[in-house]
């Protein structure tokens, strides 16, 4: 059951740890920690910084999409 819903979020996230892990080189389950613990620190401030970063990436995947379609005509 848990792992089920660890799969479930990792399919379904953002993708914001993984972004910054792969950017700064730096381990994922890091940064997954640094938000969760800050976001108990900080009382969810860090949430939102995260759900802001999550939509600006998806936004900048959307424009590659159709950054290469436009492309491939």
């Amino acid at each position: 059951m848990l792992q089920q819903i660890i799969t479930y979020f990792e399919r379904h996230s953002f993708g914001v740890c993984t972004y910054l892990g792969e950017k700064f080189n730096i381990s994922i389950a890091k940064i997954r920690l640094f938000f969760i613990y800050s976001s108990f620190l900080a009382v969810g401030f860090p949430l939102i910084v995260y759900v802001c970063a999550g939509i600006v990436l998806d936004f900048r995947n959307y424009i590659k999409r159709t950054r290469t379609r436009v492309s491939d005509f």
